[in-house]
């Protein structure tokens, strides 16, 4: 027998699919969203569809966007000569947080993880040598995280684009090592950008 009434168990479980929230933590978000009421509950409805609906990726750099191309993609002002390629939309952050870069990005939507089963097939690559094809960029700096699994995918990175006539370089390991980029601060992420090496 459920512990809960049908509907707020599934509302709890539902919470539970959700990543970092375990079972208490779904109980006190469910039972949050039942003493707000239903106009609250539909805000939260509305603004979750809506993002479901409305964003998608960005056919150029694979960023996350309501808009095609993303805002960092059209803006003009950007460096052209400057690719940072990132595992995931949100590492973009991390990296405009230094209120330094001023390059365009791509997004790989993951890293090289064979025990996951994730190889470079698995990563938006195909569309980074498009783009290094015309010829423009004349530095890729690889801000992968500083796992394994990131650096793994880093040195793909160098071999792979390498032979395109174009440097690559890897930001400075003064993040922790196990950590993700969208988790550190401005003053770290600037010195990883400002340290990075050629690879």
């Amino acid at each position: 027998m459920p512990d809960y009434a049908a509907p707020l168990e599934k509302l709890i479980l539902q919470f539970k699919k959700l990543p970092g929230i375990g079972a208490k933590s779904a109980q006190r978000l469910a039972f949050d969203v039942l003493r707000r009421g239903p106009a609250e509950a539909r805000e939260l409805v509305d603004a979750i569809l809506e993002v479901s609906e409305r964003m998608g990726c960005c056919s150029v750099c694979n960023n996350i966007t309501d808009v095609d191309p993303c805002l960092y993609c059209s803006d003009v002002s950007r460096d052209a000569h400057l690719l940072c390629v990132v595992e995931q939309p949100q590492n973009i952050l991390a990296v405009e947080k230094t209120r330094q870069y001023r390059g365009y990005y791509h997004v790989l939507l993951g890293s090289i993880s064979p025990l996951k089963g994730i190889g470079p097939d698995q990563l938006r690559l195909k569309n980074l040598i498009e783009r290094l094809k015309a010829g423009t960029v004349t530095e890729v700096i690889a801000a992968t995280n500083p796992t394994t699994e990131g650096e793994a995918t880093a040195v793909y990175l160098a071999k792979l684009l390498k032979p395109l006539g174009v440097m690559v370089s890897r930001i400075a390991l003064g993040l922790p090592v196990g950590s993700d980029l969208e988790y550190a601060d401005e003053v770290t992420m600037l010195k990883a950008m400002e340290g990075r090496r050629v690879m």
